[in-house]
């Protein structure tokens, strides 16, 4: 290995496209929301009829430049934080700052985790309602998605699309609370494993797990019975051996993210099912996951993709194809 980080192109201008991005979209919001009569001081006791659809869409635009300046604070931190950690290890990384080239690439990097997030956040409601997916076709193995931190199953949807394209009809989804433990969400995937095997009549299913859930996913596989019962286990942007931005969590799911935990220290040392294939698909300009190293397992298949972030893992459609072909390649012997 070199001392060269996959991080060359993340610099220190994430700070100055920080800025520029922050104060345009900021600015445009509040112009938007003067000309619209957002901003205004109401003495009225109550509003009339009229005025109530007005009123409506006014605080719906507040709300969504709310969430799109945290976005944007998140995303623009996040990559900030890796470029501060890969040029402390590796210095030489400082002379390539101001090339057009990797000024580009960050600007690029920015923007597409920007609407990624985005559209992540705005997909979240559609999560709480009651699912109504059919998984039916006996004799077919299902396959079960395990969404990222502070995320819920509605992220999935772009996937779910791609797998019913590709011929995949028992595609189930479950919503894994940031607030429980990691053994109580583990317990919570046993079960609908368990669910699904009976229910479609099958030994074994497939389980894809997005940051977190592919830990999770791990978890089950390797420390609590689920090698007998997984057939092939895709992992995307999961911290196997932790994040150094999992301080920043505000859960202690999350802190068990931190390297060298207890949690983590243990799956380490939990057997290798040799019954499972193994396959994880990560970033090297993952914002999130840091190291991008810690992404890949010493065991299994380690797919190394460029020019996304984290969170892009589950929308770019070099990160869908890599998915697939894990999920549907014809398995080596021995």
């Amino acid at each position: 290995m070199s001392g060269r980080s996959p991080y060359r192109g993340v610099n220190r201008n994430c700070a100055f496209l920080a800025v520029v991005q922050l104060t345009g979209c900021a600015g445009h919001g509040i112009l938007s929301a003067i000309s619209r009569g957002a901003i205004s001081v109401r003495f009225t006791a109550s509003i009339s009829p009229a005025e109530q659809p007005s009123m409506i869409l006014c605080t719906l635009s507040w709300l969504l430049g709310i969430l799109l300046l945290v976005d944007i604070v998140v995303v623009v931190l996040s990559y900030s934080m890796c470029w501060y950690e890969y040029a402390n290890n590796c210095p030489r990384l400082m002379e390539q700052r101001f090339h057009f080239k990797n000024l580009r690439m960050t600007g690029w990097l920015i923007l597409q985790e920007l609407v990624f997030n985005y559209i992540t956040v705005l997909s979240l409601p559609f999560g709480l309602l009651p699912q109504r997916q059919k998984v039916d076709t006996k004799g077919e193995t299902p396959v079960l998605l395990l969404h990222g931190l502070f995320n819920n199953r509605a992220s999935w949807f772009w996937l779910r699309i791609a797998l019913r394209r590709a011929g995949f009809h028992n595609i189930a989804t479950m919503n894994l609370s940031s607030w429980h433990t990691e053994e109580r969400l583990t317990e919570l995937v046993a079960k609908k494993v368990d669910e699904l095997r009976h229910s479609l009549d099958v030994e074994r299913v497939h389980l894809v797990g997005h940051s977190m859930g592919g830990v999770i996913a791990r978890n089950f596989v390797q420390r609590r019975g689920g090698a007998t019962k997984v057939d092939r286990c895709v992992c995307l942007g999961s911290p196997h051996v932790g994040s150094k931005l999992a301080p920043f969590a505000l859960t202690r799911l999350g802190q068990n993210l931190i390297p060298g935990s207890e949690f983590l220290s243990l799956l380490s040392k939990a057997e290798i099912p040799p019954e499972v294939t193994m396959t994880c698909i990560f970033s090297n300009k993952d914002n999130m996951v840091l190291p991008v190293t810690s992404a890949a397992l010493p065991w299994g298949t380690n797919v190394e993709l460029d020019g996304m972030g984290h969170t892009g893992l589950i929308y770019r459609t070099a990160a869908v194809k890599a998915t697939l072909a894990a999920l549907t390649a014809t398995q080596s012997a021995g």
